[in-house]
């Protein structure tokens, strides 16, 4: 088994961490290419998110096979309402389906069709939209939402395994868990990390993922699964951190000398962040500054986000 995360290649599959911890890896990480993660115990396992479409999620669940066929998943934890850590439940629909209040919400509007929709969009929405997720299959979905919620904090013993799930959003979106192996030392983020990608600010506000951050640092752990990118620890962390202080104060200063938040994210130079993927996802993280400065402010629909994103990303 590693000894740090810096032994865990990014390669797809299934790595183990700890003795009952491991994660599925799905480089390269961009949009859609998401990780998750398995804890078994004695008899029983547990799986941190589902994949984008039902393909990729049965690829993962036969690779999981030589743990799972004597530790079978009965147990599932959807992080978020992103359909590429929930869309493959229909292959998990026996088991007990757990999400926060919040996450289960957000699911409503947040399934395949929105997707499809935005696929079938003309223009730079259409074409950035089928340049991101032409790859994925979303006419095969059955949408599989959570069978059990929890407001704030849940705590499991899968087969002799100590595990704590807590919502620290609002943040990346409305409800965000991570889900926590404290006796060993591992975290499964979801998205309130990504890793070599460019965090994405959907709900916010980001002064609230700001300390979500820093509660994931108290956490202690050694080995920490993102959403997105390979498996990382403390520093992987502190990146996302330093990216949202950074984008939080540079957005701030535009709005106090009076900048559409459209003109900020032209304004605003990448700097020590031009090497991250999804460089546009700034165009979203601008608004997120701005609605939080103002909660009057008018909310951007999530076709002329898209909008903006592909223009960042040049697609206009």
């Amino acid at each position: 088994m590693p000894r740090t995360p810096k032994d865990v290649p990014y390669t797809k599959g299934h790595h183990r961490l700890t003795e009952h911890c491991s994660a599925w890896l799905v480089p390269d990480g961009t949009w859609g290419w998401s990780n998750a993660g398995l804890i078994a115990g004695t008899g029983e396992s547990l799986l941190v998110d589902t994949l984008f479409d039902v393909p990729m999620t049965r690829e993962m669940l036969v690779g999981l096979q030589g743990t799972t066929v004597d530790s079978p998943i009965k147990t599932v934890v959807n992080t978020h309402a992103n359909g590429d850590h929930w869309f493959g439940n229909e292959l998990v629909a026996d088991a007990s389906i757990i999400a926060s209040e919040a996450t289960a919400e957000e699911t409503r509007t947040n399934g395949p069709d929105l997707m499809r929709g935005l696929v079938r969009q003309e223009g730079p929405v259409g074409r950035f939209a089928q340049h991101i997720l032409h790859p994925f299959d979303f006419d095969s979905i059955t949408a599989t939402p959570a069978n059990r919620t929890f407001a704030e904090q849940l705590k499991l013993d899968i087969g002799g395994v100590a595990v704590e799930i807590r919502c620290l959003g609002p943040a990346h979106t409305e409800g965000d868990s991570v889900v926590l192996v404290p006796d060993e030392g591992v975290l499964y983020a979801g998205d309130l990390l990504f890793i070599g990608g460019t965090p994405i600010t959907w709900a916010g506000p980001v002064s609230n993922w700001i300390a979500a951050c820093d509660t994931m640092l108290a956490m202690d752990a050694d080995f920490v699964v993102p959403g997105h990118g390979p498996v990382t620890d403390a520093d992987g962390i502190r990146s996302v951190l330093d990216y949202l202080q950074w984008v939080r104060a540079e957005a701030a200063d535009r709005h106090r000398r009076g900048m559409t938040s459209e003109e900020a994210m032209r304004d605003i130079s990448l700097g020590r962040f031009a090497d991250l993927d999804e460089r546009g996802r700034l165009a979203q993280n601008v608004l997120a500054v701005y609605y939080e400065l103002d909660p009057e402010m008018e909310r951007v629909d999530t076709r002329e986000v898209f909008r903006r994103i592909a223009e960042l990303e040049g697609f206009a």
